[in-house]
């Protein structure tokens, strides 16, 4: 079975960037890929990229689009999340998650995922 665990969060000032990692281990090519989520209090959970293990296809949320960039090694050993021109509403708690199956294209919100990290916080403020 699958394990994630986030890593790389923290304290930032506004404009400032941080490297989110996702530890996986037990990947094998049952799962499609990974998805970053994020979750502010008081807010649902937002889905805010995916990455495929088949291709390394990526999708993006339109509010990261720009500023974020999801990136992988070969083996899905660890996938990255660069969050850069941090802004205070990216403030959240993030994670990653995973799920079995294909993705053929289009938002990887909506799949079951059934698989989360604990997540790591990252609070942009001055």
């Amino acid at each position: 079975q699958v394990q994630l665990v986030e890593s790389g969060g923290g304290l930032v000032q506004p404009g400032g960037s941080l490297r989110l990692s996702c530890a996986t281990s037990g990947f094998t090519s049952d799962y499609f890929g990974i998805g970053w989520f994020r979750q502010a209090p008081g807010k649902e959970r937002e889905g805010i990229s995916c990455i495929s293990r088949s291709d390394g296809r990526t999708y993006y949320a339109g509010s990261v689009k720009g500023r974020f960039t999801i990136s992988r090694d070969n083996a899905m050993n660890t996938v990255y999340l660069q969050l850069n021109s941090l802004k205070p509403e990216d403030t959240a708690v993030y994670y990653c998650a995973t799920d079995r199956g294909t993705w053929y294209g289009g938002s990887c919100f909506f799949r079951s995922y059934d698989y989360w990290g604990q997540g790591t916080q990252v609070t942009v403020s001055s």
